[in-house]
């Protein structure tokens, strides 16, 4: 899952946790949404050092 679709769920879940009257479970929405929000920040770096190996290795071509 790229990473805005990650961040995108992590606040629609924040959304329904905002909107919950029972604590227990507000509280656990809130856990999976901070969970979901790691992962997008994880999959964006991971996406940018794909795109800077790219780079390079197109860099190491163009000199050779």
């Amino acid at each position: 899952m790229p990473s805005k679709q990650y961040l995108d769920t992590a606040q629609t879940i924040l959304r329904a946790a905002q909107r919950m009257t029972d604590q227990h479970v507000a509280a656990q929405l809130k856990t999976l949404a901070e969970d979901y929000e790691r992962r997008g920040e994880k999959a964006a770096h991971a996406h940018a050092a794909k795109a800077l190996d790219r780079s390079a290795a197109r860099e190491c071509e163009a000199l050779s």
